[in-house]
């Protein structure tokens, strides 16, 4: 059973995971570039979630923006909760109401607005089909995950109990939700900070100091991830892929790719096509 790790690097990517957690109290806040589901199957969990404080109780099944701080101060029950954590790009690719992904990436914390008896028996599912390491049985979870997303936006757009928590972001913040909102597109420190209305130095300084990188590092970070989910995904010749991922050049997408991942983006897709599919990588 995992729990948190007060020493764990922030930032560094968890990946598509549906575990279970055991409920504790976080000494620092957690900050990683995936989407978070959490679903309790019993007792409650706060959090310090962008500065404020939330309860998400039982059954409930809750998604948020995990680079937005947050942190348990206190749970009750202390059984433990189902966390799924999906990367950034495969919540954007997944077809979602716009409404719905544009309040997540303004750090928003989501809860449903009602219970769904299935949610136990299918993250209990998910969790034992991807602890068996097999493709397929992968892509049919990470399907179900997106479908799960698409009837949670559902039920908060046809409920008037819908809950969001709109957290107080600090400038950090709302700087990283505006990159995570923007990547796909031609982007600057410059032109990042003039939207947030602050002065590009104190900016790139304050980026750097919240978050541990600089804002062009953690554009790549996210334009990168978005074009792994295409190479393994589709077959996009590789120069679709750059573009749509926000690279303004194949060059500088295979310099970047190759530097993040260690290998060029037609050798990452070869090693996660599988069967019939590697015949035809591009």
């Amino acid at each position: 059973m995992k729990r948190f790790d007060s020493t764990r690097p922030e930032f560094s990517p968890y990946g598509f995971t549906c575990e279970l957690w055991k409920p504790a109290h976080m000494p620092r806040p957690d900050k990683h570039n995936e989407i978070e589901f959490n679903l309790l199957k019993a007792g409650s969990l706060t959090y310090l979630f962008g500065g404020q404080r939330v309860e998400i109780e039982a059954g409930r099944l809750a998604v948020f923006w995990a680079a937005i701080p947050h942190q348990i101060v206190t749970s009750k029950g202390g059984e433990p909760y189902f966390v799924v954590t999906l990367p950034l790009s495969e919540f954007l690719g997944a077809g979602l109401p716009l409404d719905f992904v544009n309040r997540v990436l303004q750090g928003e914390l989501v809860i449903d607005s009602a219970s769904d008896p299935c949610d136990g028996l299918k993250f209990q599912q998910w969790m034992q089909e991807l602890q068996q390491r097999d493709p397929t049985r992968e892509r049919a979870v990470r399907l179900e995950v997106q479908a799960r997303l698409l009837r949670l936006a559902r039920n908060l757009s046809n409920s008037s109990s819908a809950k969001y928590l709109a957290p107080a972001l600090s400038r950090a913040d709302q700087l990283a939700c505006y990159v995570a909102r923007n990547y796909q597109e031609p982007l600057t420190s410059q032109m990042i900070a003039q939207a947030n209305h602050l002065h590009p130095n104190y900016a790139m300084s304050l980026f750097r100091r919240v978050f541990g990188t600089t804002m062009t590092t953690f554009i790549t970070q996210h334009r990168i991830t978005h074009a792994q989910r295409l190479l393994v995904t589709t077959d996009h010749p590789v120069v679709d892929v750059a573009l749509e991922a926000g690279f303004q050049s194949l060059s500088r997408f295979n310099e970047a790719f190759k530097t993040v991942c260690g290998c060029s983006p037609r050798e990452y897709r070869r090693a996660h096509c599988s069967g019939a599919s590697r015949e035809t990588v591009k």
